[in-house]
Order: structure tokens, then sequence, then C-alpha cells
């Protein structure tokens, strides 16, 4: 046994765990890379320095964006809602057709664990008679929402994804984001798959479907509000809830071309929310547009302000963009590059002043949100995973395994990073109005090239945590496709509770362009295994 395992044992057999001699091997077998980022980590906030943590895979792929699709485009929450006042619609046909289209595509794309046939149709009868009686309770009436599997719903339990019960769950009824949304007359389709407790990778042993991208099912979807996100771009749903840890909402709506806003953490009630890693946890929309998102957040908050912010332009506004590590890490994909640059381009002649900003240390706030995400993951977790191992996923077990052997000194070095990177970003922020950056460094990957360990994100570049263990708002929005028809993506961060200016901006692009209504191809509604 070697010198790391005999250290990570130790620090298993204080907190309780046994793994298995293979699992633990190879759960041990990362350690000395995690503790080598884990003292680099130390070095930025202790000593003050300025490090990269990252050992980035370069991809041969093209530097230039390819031919950009076009074809038939798809309804947003704001069409429906027009068409449902106007009477040109009704909210029974709307639910119908989506559960039409769960039929058909649902299983194949691993979208729902859950379906609410016949509560739906009834919330979409009453709907109808409400506004046909010229009751209108806003944009959400008799719009159909799926809402992820972390997230409660009154009719059915909440999973996870996992075989294990959530750890001290005892929730009954709609989570707080649900009541509001009902409030506001939306209808409930059911529950979307997540990644098991947002963070595990797919484990096929344990019976649960898949979640497959929209735009090619032998794709990535994405991690973890995957289920929401492939709905939305399949038409499974209008718009729905995601939860977001470390880009669990951005990433999927990133991946199948859709938009997804991870709101200021704490502005949305996690009340009835299955918790991940409760510092960082947040819930948030994802939808076509930034006005779906817009409206959303607007029921679940109660703030009109975010509407109302929206009014078409980017004139005056001003956007920071960060090169260094967002645009220049090796695994930023060419496409990727071109993509983002091309949508700052557009931004620009709509009246946007640019300028370069830097964000020193933003690997180092990546690394913390990961230590802080798998300390508190297994905090939730030990009681549970000492007594159901098993039952978990190999790989969550394993990642929360990991999360055992990071001290309290790294915890408290990564929470110590988000005020030093909060104070970089707001540096950064005060001259600007948003940031741009990617959402994501390449389009999906294959799934049989996916990292099944769930350990890719320790080794490389990304964007999306560092707004979670800042707490800032951020918003992905899609921006166009790479060569191999794969939705690609901007990411735009605002300061703490200006989602008004954050989605102002996103819907001014959206004004000006078409990705986000694009529709993927209709498959057969079978995929290989």
């Amino acid at each position: 046994m070697t010198s790391s395992e005999e250290r990570v044992r130790a620090l298993w057999e204080l907190a309780g765990l046994e793994p298995p001699a293979d699992e633990a091997r190879a759960i041990a077998g990362d350690h000395p890379k995690l503790r080598t980022q884990a003292d680099a980590l130390r070095r930025a906030v202790v000593e003050g320095l300025d490090v990269d943590g990252s050992i980035p895979t370069a991809f041969g792929e093209p530097a230039e964006l390819g031919p950009q699709p076009s074809g038939p485009t798809a309804p947003t929450i704001q069409d429906t809602a027009a068409a449902l006042r106007a009477g040109t619609t009704s909210a029974v046909e709307l639910t119908t057709e989506v559960f039409a289209r769960i039929s058909r595509f649902g299983a194949a794309l691993g979208a729902y664990v859950d379906t609410y046939r016949e509560t739906a149709l009834a919330a979409a009868e009453r709907a109808d008679r409400e506004l046909a009686s010229g009751t209108h309770l806003g944009p959400l009436h008799g719009i159909p929402l799926a809402v992820k599997d972390m997230i409660a719903t009154a009719e059915g339990p909440t999973r996870a994804n996992s075989l294990v019960p959530p750890p001290g769950w005892t929730y009954e009824g709609d989570a707080a984001v649900v009541a509001r949304l009902r409030q506001a007359g939306a209808i409930i389709v059911g529950k979307a798959t997540t990644s098991e407790y947002a963070v595990g990778p797919y484990d096929p042993t344990k019976g649960f479907l898949r979640p497959r991208n929209a735009w090619d099912p032998e794709r990535f979807a994405g991690s973890s509000s995957s289920g929401t996100a492939v709905a939305v771009a399949a038409g499974l749903a209008l718009g729905g809830l995601g939860t977001d840890s470390g880009g669990s909402i951005r990433h999927p709506a990133a991946l199948n071309g859709v938009t997804g806003l991870k709101p200021t953490y704490g502005q949305v009630s996690t009340a009835g929310v299955v918790p991940l890693a409760p510092t960082l946890d947040t819930v948030g929309p994802i939808a076509r547009s930034a006005w779906d998102c817009a409206v959303l957040l607007q029921a679940m908050t109660g703030d009109a302000g975010v509407l109302t912010a929206l009014d078409g332009s980017a004139r005056d506004l001003r956007i920071g963009v960060p090169k260094r590590y967002f645009f220049d890490s090796a695994n930023v994909s060419g496409p990727v590059k071109a993509a983002v640059e091309a949508a700052i381009s557009v931004l620009s002649a709509a009246g946007a002043t640019v300028t370069e900003v830097d964000l020193p240390n933003a690997d180092m706030a990546k690394m913390a949100n990961h230590i802080v995400l798998l300390s508190e993951g297994f905090a939730h977790h030990q009681r549970s995973l000492i007594d159901h191992w098993p039952e978990y996923g190999k790989p969550l077990r394993a990642l929360f395994a990991r999360g055992a052997t990071f001290t309290a000194a790294d915890y408290v070095n990564a929470r110590r990073m988000a005020g030093v990177f909060g104070e970089v970003a707001a540096y950064a922020l005060r001259d600007c109005d948003v940031l741009i950056t990617p959402t994501l460094p390449t389009g999906a990957a294959r799934l049989d090239e996916t990292d099944p360990t769930g350990m890719h994100g320790w080794a490389s570049a990304m964007f999306t945590p560092q707004w979670n263990l800042t707490g800032l708002p951020s918003c992905a929005v899609p921006i166009g496709f790479d060569h191999n028809h794969m939705p690609l993506s901007m990411q735009l961060i605002a300061p703490h509770h200006a989602e008004p200016t954050l989605l102002r901006t996103a819907d001014a692009y959206q004004q000006l362009t078409s990705f986000h209504l694009l529709t993927p191809p209709e498959r057969p509604a079978t995929v290989s295994s």
C-alpha cells in the first residue's frame, strides 16, 4: 500500500467509511492530484499568489465556426402566453401536445423520471376556464413546465435519481418555488431527470434513465439539470426548474441550445429542495429565451423589475471580457472562441461598449468550488454513505469518498477563496455591467467519450463554478453550433442581484439572433444502449 493510500484510508477511518478494495485503490489513486491542487489553493489564499492549477488538454478542432444551421423554430413562453390570451390555442391543447411528444421522445431522450398527465390536464382545464372568464394570472398561466427531480412536487416523490432516499428528507407537498409557479398559473408536467444527487455521473446498474442530448442522443446532455434542459430543447415542456451548485443549470442549457439562469445565491428559496452543498445550492429557470427565464424568475421571487428591464436594447451596456483563462486555456475549442467573439461583436454593433478585464485565480476559484461542493456533499450524505454504500451509484459514492479526504484547512481555504475571488470579480465589474465568457470550453462530447468518474473538471479549465463560489448571477445563452452541429453558448455574469441587467443583455442579443429558437432534428425514438 502506498503512503497516499495509507493517508486516504486513515481519513476514511475517521469518517467511518470502508470502501471495497478495488474502489478504494481507484479513489486513492486520485489523491496526490487532489492534494497538489488543494496545496495550490492554499498558496493562492494564504500567500496571495496568482496560481493556475489547470493542466488542460488541447483539442484538435477547427479554429473557426462552420456553416450555421437554420430550420424550424420553437414557440417561446412569451409567444405561447400571447396565443393563450388571444384564444388561438388553449392550455389543454398545449398540455396534450406536450404529453404526445413525451410519449414519442421522452424515454429515448431520458428527460423525465415521472410525468403527471392526470393532474396536469386537470390544471390545464382549470386554466382554460379561468382565462375564458377573464381571470389572467400572468404570462405563465396555462404554461406546461418541467421540475428537476431535486425539487419537491405534491404529485409524487423526490428521488434525486437515486436508490438512496434523501438523507433527513421529510418535506411534503410543493417546494416553495413550485408553489409560486402554480400560483402564477403554471402547469407541472412531471419530474425531470438529474444526475444522482445533482453531481453523480450516470451508473447504468441503477435502473434510471440516462438523459441524452436533444440534438444528438449519442452525445452528452450535461450535468445535472439535464432532464429539464432536454425537455425544453425537445419541446417536452416550455420551460422548467433546475438547481445549480457548480454549473448544473448552465451546463445542460448550453449543451442543449437553450437559455439557463443561475440567480444570485439566496435570491430564490431552496425550501423543499434536496441539498447538495447548502452554501452553493441555487434554484433557477431553464427556457428558450431570456424573456422566458425572466418571467419564470419573476414568478419565483415576486420581483416585477426583472421583466420590465428587458427593453430589447444593448445601447450603453458595458461589457467586460476576461481573455485570460476563459479564452486562452488550451481546452477552449476554436469554434467556442469564435462563436463567443462573434456574439460580443453583435452586442457591440448594437451599442454596447466592450473592454478587456482580468480575473486572476479563476482556476483556483473553480478548485475551491469543487472542494466546497464535495466536502458539503459528503457531510450531508456521510451517515447514508456508511449505511447504503452499494445503493449509491458507483461514480457518486467515489466522489463523496473523495470529499471525505479534504481537511478542515482545505475547506477553510476554499471558503476564503470565495472572498478573494469575489473581490476580483467586483473589481472587474466596477466599470462593467456584465462579463462575458464561454459557458463551456466545447460543445457536447459523445457519450462514449465522457469521463465516467466526474473528475475531468479537476484538471482542465471550467467556467461555471466560479460564480457559485461567489454567489454572482450568471446565464447561459445559445450563440451558434460547432462542426458536429452541437449547440455553443456564452455565459453572462453580473453583480449580485443584477438579474435585470443580466437578462436585459441576453434578451438584447436574442432580439438580433435566432439560435435560441432553433429546434433539434426529430429522430426515431430509439437509441443505442
